[in-house]
């Protein structure tokens, strides 16, 4: 069992290392560090794998996070996570599919290193908490309250509101709709008056370099800028929810999330940055289990 324990929680190592670092080109290198480490330890030691497992994990993604604080802080423009393709069953986790949302990687990104790893691994993966201590190299009653802050710090920034896959979908059919016609007035429709965009350029590629708030703004940028281009926009599945992908000239341009609250579009994620976009044709294996 031992020799096939890296591959059984593979998809595990990885949605942990992508949840901790909003960056999928991250996550598999961290899940391939955490492997030649794992490569090196004598089984017969081992007693829960899994849990050794998500230790190395979570250890080599919080060195990780350190170093890519340095490097968002010279980000030009907006840094937003790296999306993941998914299968439509990801949807079917809605604690799953609501942790890996775009919304709430967004909000993640707030949190400090250690109390990113220990919202992540309590919150989503329900680790016990010495198990997080051994982990993060605290103690129990310290990743208490680390814990107990980081849910208090999302919890005031992104509040928890159920949205069902269908109210998801019709919201993106209709931005859709609108979006391809270039109708301002249905777009005002489908958008919440204080609607955000956020894009992300990485400084590759043309984006809004601060977000662009309100809906009129937001519908009058949207359909300004794609009326110069031959476009199509297809809906897709990122981040366990529907999404949509943009192509121009036949080539992919931009992965755009929405967040959807009351039947209305509340924000969007456009990324645009071509490093981030790599990985789109594949799906993520994402799974809590």
């Amino acid at each position: 069992m031992s020799d096939d324990a890296f591959a059984q929680h593979r998809s595990l190592l990885f949605t942990v290392a992508y949840e901790m670092l909003g960056s999928a080109a991250d996550a598999e290198d961290v899940v391939q560090e955490t492997w030649l480490r794992w490569d090196g330890v004598d089984r017969a030691l081992v007693r829960d794998e899994r849990a050794y497992l998500v230790r190395i994990v979570t250890r080599q993604a919080l060195n990780r996070l350190r170093t890519l604080a340095r490097r968002r802080e010279e980000y030009v423009g907006e840094w937003l996570p790296e999306p993941v393709a998914t299968n439509p069953d990801v949807a079917s986790d809605v604690e799953l599919a609501d942790s890996v949302s775009m919304a709430m990687l967004t909000v993640l990104e707030t949190l400090a290193p250690a109390e990113r790893a220990v919202f992540v691994l309590r919150e989503v993966f329900d680790t016990p908490y010495d198990e997080i201590a051994e982990a993060v190299g605290k103690s129990p009653a310290a990743v208490r309250q680390i814990a107990h802050r980081a849910r208090d710090h999302v919890a005031a920034r992104r509040p928890r509101v159920a949205v069902s896959t269908a109210e998801q979908q019709a919201a993106v059919e209709r931005f859709l709709a609108a979006v391809r016609d270039g109708d301002v007035q249905s777009l005002l429709e489908v958008l919440a008056p204080d609607v955000v965009l956020v894009a992300d350029g990485g400084g590759v590629v043309a984006a809004a370099l601060r977000p662009i708030e309100g809906a009129q703004r937001v519908a009058t940028f949207l359909t300004g800028g794609l009326r110069r281009f031959d476009f199509a926009a297809t809906s897709v599945w990122l981040n366990g929810s529907p999404a949509i992908r943009i192509d121009i000239g036949g080539e992919l341009d931009t992965a755009v999330s929405l967040a959807v609250e009351n039947g209305r579009i509340t924000g969007i994620y456009a990324v645009r940055d071509p490093n981030k976009l790599r990985r789109l044709d594949t799906a993520a294996a994402l799974t809590r289990s």
